[in-house]
């Protein structure tokens, strides 16, 4: 089981400003099995606000500096933050997660092979 935790702003294609991940690939993620969630710096209440605006019912939603609880609340063979910034980089170290930036040229790198969809040029994994 992977678990796949999302910064929002800057990470999220409906982020403030929006950022490379889409919400095809977050779709993807959950048909995958992923347990998938929000970890931000945004209010837990406005998170579950985005995904109801999706539809989509996320496995956790919670502020950026609890995503060790995360870790704690599910067991997974690989743990996952993507995120824009050093802060995220720094909690998902914390947490005992692998840290994926979410950038075009980092998502080259990752994105195809975790979400199994077409990196930003259109290559497929």
């Amino acid at each position: 089981m992977t678990l796949v935790s999302f910064d929002i702003d800057g990470t999220l294609e409906i982020g403030e400003p929006p950022g490379i991940i889409t919400i095809a690939a977050v779709q993807m993620a959950r048909r995958l099995g992923y347990l998938v969630g929000t970890c931000s710096d945004r209010p837990v209440a406005h998170q579950r606000q985005l995904w109801e605006r999706l539809a989509l019912n996320p496995d956790f939603t919670v502020l950026k500096h609890r995503l060790a609880e995360v870790k704690a609340s599910f067991t997974a063979t690989a743990y996952y933050h993507i995120g824009d910034t050093d802060v995220d980089e720094h909690f998902a170290g914390l947490a005992g997660f692998h840290f994926l930036r979410a950038d075009a040229v980092s998502f080259r790198s990752w994105g195809p092979e975790l979400f199994r969809v077409p990196d930003p040029d259109g290559h497929q994994p």
